[in-house]
């Protein structure tokens, strides 16, 4: 597909061996068999099948998956935890959609990895010989049906939450009566279905799964002949994953700028000692609001960056089809599986947010920046009033 010479040049053994480090991360694993093959001619092929399986690269992969599975583990025992301090306070819904996010995270990580691995380690016991094979109709229909689900239920997990935290904040009182435990577990499973439903669509027949460059993952076809069907499901997936990622932007938006419009007011009526006393409901309540808010933040950035290039690419490629507007062949696969590999860094990246945007961490971080203020705890505020209070006598 890339070259039509026979002998690799001298030139261009070095590219094969950047683009071999380049895509050893994480889902689809261990794509770089295929790439390295690519580089060399069906003569050297079997003289070089050693050195293509080279342990750093499978190190590489194996670490990346078992990295995402005991992070997301981690992160999910932490929530768990956390649930049963917050189980009948403001927290608890936010906590129960952040957990189903890392449910999806978990499964989408180790099972689309998984499926990937098959189809590779199919191909190293061939020796290169199934490079120019592809995974059978059935298999790579439930490896794109799991792709698309498992991409989507993140995204559309992560703007629930996002408009959670919006309502919370903005609408407190609404909230306590509008958002309950039974509500949240009602909107999972709606957003479950809604993935389920479009990704499950290929397996009636409508669009199709086709393998992707090169050969070890699964997906709707978004470049080259569609059908109709195929177009609109793949304009569908990226229009409802953007579509997930601006809601998400836009309630954190809003309720950042709540938070600094309270925190603003606060300091302003923080002159009388009244106000100074019974102010530590609030403030505590606020801290959990400050928590919720920096972990939403920062998973928001990191879905939109991961997610935002594979999303609008698939876009772009799909308007294109529809103006007719021819483009390399070999380019658009090579950006895609780049795009796909920003996008698998997501299933990683999750669970830290919560490792390490803790209530604890975040206090520890602030006593750093200000170590004359303690803040989050009853006995400091106590410590802290009594020391103003001596200080005026």
């Amino acid at each position: 597909m890339f070259f039509r010479s026979h002998s690799p040049s001298k030139n261009f053994l070095p590219f094969c061996n950047i683009m071999d480090v380049l895509f050893t991360s994480s889902l689809p694993v261990l794509c770089h068999y295929n790439l390295t093959a690519l580089c060399y001619d069906n003569q050297t092929l079997n003289s070089t099948s050693q050195t293509l399986v080279n342990p750093p690269a499978f190190g590489m992969s194996y670490f990346t998956m078992t990295l995402g599975a005991l992070s997301n583990l981690t992160a999910l025992a932490i929530l768990a935890h956390s649930y049963t301090r917050f189980r009948r306070r403001a927290k608890a819904p936010f906590l129960l959609l952040a957990s189903g996010l890392l449910l999806s995270d978990l499964a989408g990580h180790v099972i689309t990895g998984a499926l990937a691995l098959h189809l590779h380690l199919g191909r190293v016991k061939h020796h290169g010989a199934a490079v120019l094979l592809k995974p059978s109709q059935g298999y790579c229909k439930l490896f794109g049906a799991c792709m698309v689900f498992f991409g989507l239920c993140p995204l559309l997990l992560g703007s629930a939450m996002a408009v959670e935290r919006c309502i919370g904040i903005t609408q407190p009182l609404l909230h306590s009566t509008v958002v309950t435990i039974v509500r949240i577990r009602l909107t999972i499973l709606l957003i479950i279905s809604s993935a389920l439903s479009l990704g499950g669509l290929p397996l009636l027949n409508v669009g199709d799964y086709k393998p992707q460059f090169p050969g070890t993952w699964c997906f709707l076809p978004v470049y080259g002949s569609l059908s109709t069907a195929d177009a609109s499901l793949a304009l569908a997936f990226s229009t409802v994953g953007l579509l997930a990622l601006l809601i998400s932007v836009l309630s954190n938006i809003i309720s950042g700028w709540k938070l600094l419009q309270a925190r603003f007011k606060d300091k302003c009526v923080r002159t009388s000692t009244v106000r100074r006393q019974g102010s530590f409901s609030s403030s505590s309540l606020q801290s959990l609001d400050v928590e919720m808010m920096t972990q939403l933040a920062v998973i928001t950035v990191v879905s939109c960056v991961c997610w935002s290039p594979f999303l609008i690419y698939i876009l772009i490629s799909v308007i294109m089809y529809y103006e007719g507007i021819a483009r390399p062949e070999h380019q658009v696969e090579k950006f895609l599986l780049l795009a796909l590999r920003l996008a698998s860094w997501n299933q990683i990246l999750d669970p830290w947010v919560y490792i390490l945007l803790r209530r604890a961490v975040l206090r520890r971080i602030l006593q750093l920046l200000h170590p004359d203020r303690v803040v989050f705890t009853a006995s400091s505020f106590y410590r802290d009033s009594n020391r103003k209070q001596m200080s005026l006598h």
